[in-house]
């Protein structure tokens, strides 16, 4: 398995250029090197698939970047957006988009396990909260006002 000279010099400009934002860091990298790799006919890398692998890429990032879920998450989150699970972004911008709109931790919490809670035999939704965005290293503060929290780390 191997790159053509053109296809390695290729992607190592676009792989190493700074403009190149590589949002989920090594796992995209490691993703795209496996693709190619597994695509390659005859165990060969060629400049065509790599413009076409850049392509991918190039148009993945764009769609999540243009997702608002992503984009809100990323600005509570910073880059830690890249350490949570497509299957969770929705879950937790949901949850922060209620907590944005609730009067205090408990009220977000009765909204966001409204129907869970009837079937449980303590109801502290405002723990339950907590402990989920403590999943992701939020907080309340954060969730509710990320250039706040920001500034008060500088």
């Amino acid at each position: 398995m191997g790159f053509n000279a053109d296809a390695r010099d290729a992607y190592l400009r676009f792989a190493s250029d700074p403009a190149t934002p590589w949002p989920g860091n090594f796992r995209d990298f490691g993703g795209s090197i496996r693709r190619l790799c597994t695509l390659a006919p005859r165990g060969r890398i060629t400049r065509a698939m790599v413009s076409d692998e850049i392509d991918t890429l190039r148009r993945d990032w764009n769609t999540s970047l243009a997702d608002p879920d992503t984009r809100l998450i990323e600005e509570v989150m910073g880059d830690g957006v890249q350490d949570v699970d497509p299957f969770d972004v929705v879950q937790l911008a949901k949850v922060i988009r209620t907590c944005r709109t609730s009067a205090n931790l408990s009220a977000a919490g009765r909204n966001l396990f409204g129907v869970s809670r009837q079937k449980r035999k303590t109801q502290n939704d405002s723990d339950r909260l907590r402990k989920y965005l403590q999943k992701f290293d939020l907080d309340w503060d954060k969730v509710r006002d990320p250039a706040r929290t920001a500034q008060s780390t500088h």
